[in-house]
């Protein structure tokens, strides 16, 4: 990092800086010019807040030289690949995680699983615990809900996935539940991600409604600093002034991320757009792109679905949807 000195600085602000960059284990290096002074940071700076460095009255400028992401760029490592049970996450594959919005019976996640399961999804979705944006919203069965989904588990012989809302409910999280999924909503939610860096299971982490790229990444960091290197990214559509789909749905984060880091990154099709129209043939725009996976919502009766029926398919048109994907895996190189 190179930090550049307003001309004729007072000494009492350059004594401000110092004291500031003392709090952290890196050097400096002063360079006196003719016409600027710059000062040469040496050490890990992943942990000075830039924005908060820029405010000093001493600074005109500050230039980032390394990212601030312990998530090596894509030449310098193998792809990372992450076991899940029988599934393997990442690398030369793609991985179909499907099922419900949300569990609101036994007879309904057994039957929409069975048929997720014939139909060649690698692991089963379903939500436990719902945040939504309306307090009067379906909250999920919660408890009652992630037992439903264990049974589920035990008839289909797929890993589960659900939505973590709170530190409380890990240690049932970590016996239970295959992957851990950390919604939207709580993506900045950092007592949440660091205590989730100290287990050791797959954390699927969601983009914020309006986050970039650099915050979802480090996001990220915040579970892989604790010690956790399982963590999937998931791509799930962003806030834009667009109000016709739910959200919209950002393809080209999957190639940054696939350039800024070596973690896996699959996209969610069915919040992308809100629309069940749209969820197929954004899913092959996925797989096209290089996504390592979708996350899709199937129903089979989403006119009655509690939560998210709209963006809901039924489960021939996931069939359907399968039997596209398996044509097309091969000629982009990869396996579904």
């Amino acid at each position: 990092m190179i930090i550049k000195i307003k001309p004729n600085t007072q000494d009492y602000d350059i004594e401000m800086l110092k004291n500031y960059l003392n709090e952290f284990d890196i050097e400096w290096q002063e360079v006196k010019g003719k016409k600027a002074c710059v000062w040469c940071l040496i050490g890990d700076t992943s942990k000075i807040d830039l924005q908060h460095l820029k405010s000093f009255n001493a600074i005109e400028s500050v230039t980032k030289i390394q990212e601030n992401s312990k998530c090596d760029p894509y030449e310098n490592k193998p792809k990372t690949e992450i076991k899940v049970g029988n599934v393997t996450i990442g690398g030369d594959n793609f991985t179909v995680i499907a099922g419900p919005c949300s569990v609101e019976s036994r007879e309904q996640i057994i039957s929409i699983a069975m048929e997720c399961k014939n139909y060649g999804a690698h692991i089963l979705r379903g939500g436990a615990f719902k945040p939504r944006t309306s307090p009067y919203s379906f909250q999920g069965l919660e408890l009652e809900g992630l037992d439903l989904l264990l049974e589920a588990k035990k008839v289909t012989n797929m890993p589960i996935i659900t939505e973590i809302q709170s530190v409380d409910m890990i240690p049932r999280f970590v016996k239970d539940v295959d992957i851990i999924q950390v919604g939207a909503r709580n993506m900045q939610n950092f007592h949440l991600l660091k205590a989730l860096g100290k287990i050791d299971k797959p954390i699927l982490l969601k983009r914020g409604l309006s986050a970039t790229i650099e915050e979802w990444l480090m996001s990220a960091e915040y579970i892989l600093s604790g010690g956790n290197k399982k963590v999937i990214l998931c791509e799930r559509g962003i806030r834009t002034f667009e109000t016709y789909t739910r959200n919209t749905l950002d393809l080209s984060a999957v190639l940054a991320v696939k350039e800024l880091s070596t973690l896996p990154v699959i996209v969610d099709p069915s919040h992308s757009a809100g629309k069940w129209s749209m969820v197929e043939a954004l899913s092959k725009a996925s797989l096209a792109v290089g996504a390592d996976g979708i996350i899709v919502e199937v129903h089979n009766n989403p006119d009655c679905a509690l939560c998210d029926g709209p963006q809901s398919i039924k489960p021939k048109r996931f069939k359907n949807l399968m039997d596209d994907l398996k044509k097309i895996a091969p000629i982009i190189g990869k396996k579904l």
